[in-house]
């Protein structure tokens, strides 16, 4: 703990608020509430913590707080500061599952679509299903009973479906508003939850129907009755009330939370939704906090009730989200509230020893490699490597490990501008002050280990710009590779010496990892530079062919072989110009047009 953590210590306040967690970099890797600030910020800094605790509280070199009135406003700042900044150690929602909806769009002749896409634009949106096909059958259903338009663009004449009786053809019929807001009323009543008294009225109407002889007409709404009979017995019902509302249970274990989600539609459980992630704070916090972020996703729409088990204060979710907030006490509600804690803890069972796993293969990994290499915990690792064409095209590429794993998103090409072609060594060390020389003015976070794919020279011309000229002390390592071009030693040190690592290891396997990633980065963009300057050299000289045009000719054939073996029309057909089209196809087959 440094002097400026204990000095803040010991003046926090007692009243509720936000904490700010910072690393070394400043960079903000947690945002937390709390009920009383000074004994929840102190908690972080005093007695034991798990594995993941432990690693948060070791990067914090400062923090800072924001006191606030109550503890739903703290609740709120909290989501909004996540939502911000993202920090790396709160919960990350990164399930991506998009349910499907039914919509009635707003429109002045509105029309019933299926979706997985919930927009702010005024439409009645329903759901969510378990599938598509429950979602469309259901749709096709509502098409035959209530006569909305189908065509998403009105056409100049009536179409099948105005003979079906199945549109009310406003392309060619002034319809009343009215008749369409009474069909969108029974509509939103039926998907509510409404079914028997559409029924009814079915069934009412295929009576009429059988006493006025029309026994085709009866024929089609006692169909009807029974594909609505079909629909809706295709899922249990677990309550009798017909109510849209979502189920949470939650489960806590070793340090991770696992959050079920039950979504109930007209009575019917149709889907869940489960979470597991770690958690740094009290369970029913990190519970409220999570479902807040849950109702910002787009695809989660708010319900009209939500159960929560009994350890939950409801008044401060019901204010957040101005939605019923229920902890069920008896019968069928409690059995699905109690289903889905159940679920909870065996998904959190099952999942745990597979998530130590993943662990053991990322942090644990790096974790592994601090140990052995004798630096602090390498979390943020940066790997550089070299590739050519025979001396040609040279490149460099960087790759980022991020608690052990691939941040993609922060991966670099480089093509060497001032080194030799067939100077590693230079290539090297420009591609490293390139990299640090802009990190440092752009105050990038600066990694915790650098690696080398090469051996001591690559480590050493690497040392002299990261030490020498820029000041930086930042632990350097080497990758070298057997005869087979597989990862064979860690070379790390002054002067380099070999790091004792089994192959077996977790940490032998995360370098492994990293030097097949930058190695196939490096080549994958040495491919596609060679590749444009084969097509460069390929199409130089013709006149009227400049960067975009070699641009459009790639783009269309693919390749500089299908280009030269291209007649005139193919040519014409990838949009060059006839006379060009010529010029390019005699530059390839014959000798070049003379001009006059």
């Amino acid at each position: 703990m440094n002097a400026i953590i204990k000095a803040k210590l010991e003046i926090l306040p007692n009243e509720s608020g936000c904490y700010i967690m910072k690393d070394r970099q400043g960079t903000i890797i947690y945002v937390g509430k709390a009920k009383i600030l000074k004994n929840r910020v102190r908690s972080y800094f005093t007695g034991s913590h798990d594995g993941k605790t432990a690693r948060l509280v070791s990067e914090i070199e400062d923090f800072e707080y924001i006191v606030t009135s109550s503890d739903l406003e703290a609740l709120i700042l909290e989501l909004n500061l996540i939502k911000l900044h993202d920090p790396k150690y709160n919960v990350k929602l990164t399930d991506d599952k998009t349910y499907p909806y039914i919509k009635i769009t707003n429109e002045r002749y509105p029309r019933i679509i299926t979706t997985r896409k919930v927009k702010k634009d005024k439409a009645k949106y329903f759901g969510p299903y378990p599938n598509a096909y429950a979602a469309n059958e259901t749709r096709k259903l509502l098409d035959r009973l209530y006569p909305l338009r189908k065509c998403t663009h009105l056409p100049n004449q009536v179409c099948l479906y105005y003979h079906l009786g199945q549109c009310l053809a406003p392309c060619v019929k002034d319809i009343e508003k009215q008749v369409y807001d009474e069909m969108i009323d029974e509509i939103s009543k039926f998907l509510n939850g409404g079914v028997e008294e559409i029924k009814q009225d079915l069934q009412q109407k295929m009576i009429d129907a059988a006493e006025n002889l029309e026994f085709e007409r009866a024929k089609e709404f006692r169909d009807l009755i029974a594909h609505i009979d079909q629909i809706m017995e295709k899922q249990k019902i677990v309550t009798d009330d017909l109510s849209n509302r979502d189920v949470f249970g939650y489960a806590v274990e070793k340090g991770w939370m696992c959050v079920q989600v039950f979504f109930v539609r007209q009575g019917k459980l149709i889907e869940r939704d489960v979470s597991i992630f770690p958690i740094y704070n009290e369970p029913e916090e990190e519970f409220l906090t999570f479902v807040g972020r849950f109702y910002e996703q787009p695809h989660h729409l708010l319900p009209k009730e939500i159960f929560v088990p009994k350890s939950i204060d409801v008044t401060i979710l019901q204010k957040l989200l101005d939605v019923k907030v229920v902890t069920p006490k008896r019968g069928s509600k409690k059995e699905l509230v109690d289903l889905a804690m159940k679920n909870a803890e065996i998904a959190i069972h099952e999942k745990f020893q597979l998530i130590e796993r993943q662990e053991e293969r990322t942090v644990g990994a790096c974790e592994a490699l601090a140990e052995a290499m004798q630096i602090p915990l390498p979390l943020r690792i940066e790997a550089f490597d070299n590739s050519h064409m025979h001396g040609a095209d040279p490149v460099s590429a960087m790759v980022v490990f991020i608690d052990g794993k691939p941040a993609k998103k922060e991966y670099r090409k480089y093509k060497t501008r001032e080194a030799a072609k067939h100077d590693d060594y230079g290539a090297m060390q420009e591609v490293i002050r390139r990299r640090y020389t802009r990190v440092l003015r752009e105050n990038l976070p600066l990694p915790d280990l650098i690696l080398i794919d090469g051996g001591k020279g690559q480590m050493e011309v690497a040392r002299e710009v990261i030490e020498d000229e820029l000041g930086l002390v930042i632990p350097i390592a080497g990758l070298a590779k057997d005869e087979k071009h597989n990862t064979s030693q860690l070379l790390f040190g002054t002067p380099p010496e070999v790091v004792p690592l089994k192959r077996t290891s977790d940490g032998f396997y995360l370098l492994q990892r990293i030097q097949d990633e930058v190695h196939r980065f490096a080549i994958t963009f040495l491919r596609q530079q060679h590749q444009t300057n084969a097509i460069t050299s390929v199409l130089d000289g013709i006149e009227g062919v400049g960067p975009k045009r070699k641009q459009q000719l790639m783009k269309h054939f693919g390749s500089v072989k299908k280009i030269r073996e291209a007649s005139e029309l193919q040519l014409q057909e990838s949009g060059v110009p006839a006379k060009l089209a010529e010029v390019i196809y005699r530059h390839f087959h014959e000798a070049p047009l003379n001009k006059e």
